[in-house]
């Protein structure tokens, strides 16, 4: 089936009509994926026969769509996002441009803590006001001011505060490394990759997957320790007894984790130093990140380092978790791992303890959303203490 051109109002210019392409326009109205995928599907099969189509008579098409089966509103909100052809000119305080664009500041907004629906209703109200005023061109500076103005009144002044705070770090090419630690179920994978795409890191690490590596360069005989879970690790300690588990106390469950970690450290460094000499943020997540793990290691001046230790403060909460891991690994793997519940509850009480001890954030993964915004506060922050004796200029990450 041939596909349908569409042909760009402004330009002229032909582009076939791709699927994807209005599923993520719909996406970034606030629809969810499975209804903006449905309603993507619909248009493209409408336009099975069609050869030939304007922008402007798809933009319709596809609002008149949404006014029948969703809300006007939506329907509204579409065609105001048509706007964004209206190309708007952001002049940088470095002398260059670049083009105003609702989804990049959606997607900044998110960044800053704002769920989805909430940065694009903001977005859209900027873009709804250069599209009445006609604005063709526009400072950072003032885009900077009419921003912060839109989040006190939508959002309040705390967000704003962040918004400023990450923009002037987005500008100052300083490196960022995200350490997020935690016990097995805590959500440390999730939140990491939540974490990556709101904010737009390409370079995110799991520890557990650089002990893969080790397991498959190094000889078992030579590093058991790599070769266990960090639960169980104190069983390859020469201290440790034989067979019957009486072992697995406490201090013996601490001594195996820090003497697995200590190895997984190496892999860990060698990591960051890349993505620090070719300044790239970083997202450093697993078992083996834990408090004090960068001591040793100089990183400059420079480099904003920000651990986070997960947690799961209820036991139930933690062994459902644990007992959903079956969905994506093996049975018999989620069997293992609640057989080994009380020692994964004891790592994490040793780790909460020692984040607690050295001052780091301590943040209760109970709800994706929230622990976000909390991780989005710490962050900005960290920020705020490294850049306190810096000059304070308007920037824009636009």
């Amino acid at each position: 089936m041939a596909k349908t051109l569409i042909v760009a109002s402004a330009e002229s210019t032909r582009i076939p009509f791709l699927r994807g392409i209005l599923t993520r326009s719909l996406q970034e109205l606030g629809l969810g994926f499975d209804a903006a995928y449905d309603v993507a599907s619909v248009i493209r099969d409408e336009l099975a026969d069609v050869d030939e189509l304007t922008s402007d008579a798809l933009r319709e098409r596809v609002a008149d769509h949404l006014d029948e089966h969703y809300t006007p509103e939506l329907a509204r909100r579409y065609r105001l996002a048509g706007a964004d052809v209206q190309a708007t000119v952001v002049e940088g305080i470095d002398g260059q441009t670049r083009y105003f664009s609702r989804s990049q500041l959606t997607h900044v907004l998110q960044a800053v803590g704002l769920e989805l629906e909430e940065a694009t209703n903001i977005s859209q109200r900027v873009n709804t006001h250069f599209a009445k005023k006609r604005t063709q061109a526009i400072s950072a500076a003032r885009l900077n001011e009419l921003l912060r103005r839109y989040l006190r009144l939508a959002a309040g002044a705390e967000v704003a505060r962040r918004y400023d705070t990450w923009a002037r770090f987005r500008m100052s090419d300083r490196p960022l490394l995200i350490l997020i630690g935690g016990t097995a179920g805590c959500g440390k994978s999730t939140i990491a990759t939540e974490l990556a795409t709101r904010l737009n890191i390409v370079r995110s690490v799991s520890t557990d997957m650089l002990r893969e590596v080790m397991r498959f360069l190094l000889p078992e005989r030579l590093v058991p320790s790599i070769f266990k879970s960090s639960f169980v690790a104190w069983q390859t300690l020469p201290s440790s007894p034989d067979g019957n588990g009486n072992g697995n106390s406490q201090q013996l469950l601490e001594e195996g984790y820090l003497a697995q970690a200590q190895l997984v450290k190496q892999a860990n460094e060698a990591v960051i130093r890349r993505a620090l000499r070719e300044h790239v943020p970083l997202i450093l997540e697993g078992v083996h990140v834990y408090p004090g793990m960068l001591d040793d290691i100089e990183l400059g001046d420079e480099v904003i380092v920000v651990p986070i230790m997960l947690a799961t403060l209820k036991r139930k909460q933690l062994r459902r978790r644990i007992q959903g891991r079956s969905g994506d690994a093996p049975r018999r793997r989620a069997d293992r791992y609640l057989d080994n519940f009380d020692a994964i509850w004891g790592l994490q009480s040793f780790l909460l303890s020692e984040a607690d001890r050295r001052g780091d954030p301590i943040i209760s993964n109970d709800e994706k959303s929230v622990t976000i915004q909390q991780i989005m506060r710490v962050i900005v922050d960290r920020i705020d203490e490294a850049d306190a004796r810096r000059p304070r200029e308007n920037m824009t990450v636009l």
